[in-house]
């Protein structure tokens, strides 16, 4: 949390209004967003935490003269009320799949002779017109004003952390092929340039790694992709000089982060350009010259990432052994603290500072992958809950325990949810955690064409609690990238996303499965494993694909009520932790091998 001459929400609300009555602004847009779009922000574009102190990572705030509102959809919700009371900012609920709320409510809202405004170098291009086809005419739309800046006296500087490459043997391709193969995807769109802004994008295209961004190992930058050289802006002092010599010689000249907007606009009349309108902001946009044809399309890049080589498969799976056993140094350690009646408290704080120790200790270990969540009983039911040194619950008594946690590793990616019981555990718990158990493995166990929407095997995993009665507001899987983002695209496995060309499943895309129940005020239950697309064996209906599940960690068979169970299931789950005894037992010794042979046994 960032220190500030305005020391609460009320305060820095007051201070925003006095600066929109300065500019005759009457509504005025903080989006959780930064001019790439992404998901964590540096803390210089944490503008809409800052003044209102909800700490969620999706959210959007708009202030008015007499109203401000916070929209975010039902996985904050609990936690949005907890950090919004008596803040004066109302929580707007956001049901799923309807994003652009607070845009049909300024809509609604404003009048002719009113302006809205928002910072376009951090509004999505797709928002904006959105925006601009929602307000009423007369209403005037300002993109050309930060008031963060008039308000925010201690505001962050942009970081500084340098530029490493990401070398063998973990690249599948070196940079020279992946700018070709750019190329030739620019080609078929007819595109002379191609312009990209999301750090995922740009840290897979050169082969680059960054620190700028907690849990995502990305760096601050833009890319303009040209016929023979392409541009890659960044801070200066970023890039080591070897490094950028190497860049050099190899057809990326290396420019100040702040000339991008200015590249844009230098881009001779006749030149044709290549823009992804969702990963790109308006700000971006505005800054193409008026006499460049502009082409809309998904960043090849974007497809391209998603679809992991053999190779880069392999080095995962070598992370996912070393993340596994990680974990069962922690689960070990975690029983005997449990039942120690001479231990010290144990917070979920600590639950987190141990969890990140034992995996620090693991070869090719960089950092956490997202802020771990664990939560103890009803912190567990708030979906994408942290805990805070003042709210944490001591992990004492009887529940469960949720843990929900990911490591980045020079490797791959990791992101695993597990449930373990804590004292003594209800028959209601067992039932509960049965239903997400057979969710997950229904989802697991699939087989589907190939170029399916991953929309479409969301109700795979929903099926077996929509029988009960039982649903989950948030999607079932994301996908994952190759040491970079923990939450990847173009798959979903959501019912909230659109079944687009895009969204099709192919081989090598590494997803999450993490079915749920949460049950407010109680108890939530999350079982995640992450997997893979490989081949299944083809028919005369096509190709089709299956899963291969990555994560190896024993899934708590204490929780399980196996009467819910059908022998095929229970027969999945064995034959799973088979594959985990023998892939982890190697790398492991003493209590923590002990551990992983008494967890993995067959029920």
């Amino acid at each position: 949390m960032q220190t500030s001459v305005h020391s609460n929400p009320a305060s820095r609300l007051t201070s925003l209004r006095a600066a929109m009555r300065a500019q005759q602004i009457d509504a005025y847009i903080v989006p959780s967003a930064d001019p790439h779009l992404s998901e964590y922000l540096p803390a210089h574009w944490q503008g809409r935490e800052w003044l209102s102190g909800f700490t969620g990572s999706v959210g959007t705030l708009v202030v008015t003269q007499d109203f401000a509102g916070v929209w975010t959809d039902g996985r904050y919700w609990e936690q949005a009320e907890t950090e919004l009371a008596g803040s004066g900012i109302a929580l707007k609920k956001i049901p799923s799949g309807a994003s652009v709320l607070f845009i049909d409510w300024l809509g609604a809202t404003m009048q002719a002779g009113q302006t809205v405004a928002v910072d376009g170098a951090v509004l999505g291009l797709a928002n904006a017109r959105l925006l601009q086809q929602a307000l009423a005419q007369g209403v005037t739309l300002r993109t050309d004003t930060d008031l963060l800046h008039a308000v925010w006296a201690d505001r962050p500087a942009l970081p500084d952390a340098a530029i490493f490459e990401h070398g063998a043997p973990y690249p599948a391709l070196p940079r020279a092929e992946k700018l070709a193969a750019t190329r030739a995807s620019m080609a078929t769109h007819g595109a002379s340039h191609h312009v990209i802004s999301t750090l995922d994008d740009i840290a897979y295209l050169f082969n680059l790694r960054g620190a700028d961004v907690s849990y995502n190992p990305v760096f601050l930058a833009h890319a303009l992709v040209g016929p023979q050289r392409a541009t890659l802006f960044v801070a200066d002092g970023k890039l080591p000089a070897a490094l950028r010599a190497v860049l050099e010689e190899q057809g990326v000249d290396v420019a100040p982060y702040a000339q991008a907007a200015n590249a844009l606009a230098a881009l001779p009349a006749g030149a044709s350009l290549l823009l992804d309108p969702r990963r790109v902001t308006y700000g971006t946009r505005q800054a193409v010259a008026d006499g460049v044809r502009v082409i809309e399309a998904i960043n090849p890049t974007t497809l391209a990432k998603s679809r992991k080589t053999d190779s880069e498969a392999a080095h995962v799976r070598a992370a996912m052994e070393q993340d596994g056993a990680a974990l069962c140094e922690f689960f070990s350690w975690l029983d005997k603290t449990l039942v120690d009646p001479q231990r010290a408290p144990l917070t979920e704080i600590g639950i987190d500072e141990h969890l990140t120790a034992c995996r620090a200790r693991r070869a090719g270990f960089v950092s956490p992958s997202f802020g771990t969540i664990a939560g103890f009983n009803a912190h567990g039911a708030i979906m994408h809950y942290h805990a805070h040194a003042e709210t944490a619950a001591t992990i004492e008594g009887d529940g469960l325990l949720l843990i929900d946690s990911g490591g980045q590793y020079l490797g791959g990616t990791t992101d695993i949810t597990r449930v373990v019981p804590v004292g003594a555990i209800t028959t209601e718990h067992r039932r509960d955690f049965t239903l997400v158990l057979r969710s997950m493995i229904a989802l697991s166990r699939a087989q589907f064409p190939r170029g399916v929407k991953s929309p479409m095997l969301d109700a795979i995993a929903r099926a077996p609690l929509w029988a009960e009665g039982i649903d989950f507001g948030h999607g079932t899987g994301h996908g994952v990238g190759f040491f970079l983002n923990v939450h990847e695209g173009p798959q979903s496995i959501s019912q909230s996303t659109m079944p687009e060309p895009q969204t099709a499943m192919e081989p090598g895309m590494i997803t999450s499965v993490e079915p749920g129940i949460y049950r407010p005020g109680q108890w939530g239950i999350r079982i995640e494993n992450l997997v893979l697309n490989v081949s299944a064996p083809s028919s005369q209906f096509g190709e089709f694909l299956k899963f291969e599940t990555l994560t190896l960690c024993p899934i708590d068979t204490r929780c399980i009520e196996r009467s819910l169970l059908r022998d095929d299931e229970a027969a999945w789950l064995n034959d799973y932790h088979a594959t985990v005894r023998a892939r982890l037992a190697p790398h492991l010794a003493g209590d923590a091998l002990a551990w992983l042979e008494q967890r993995t046994g067959a029920i």
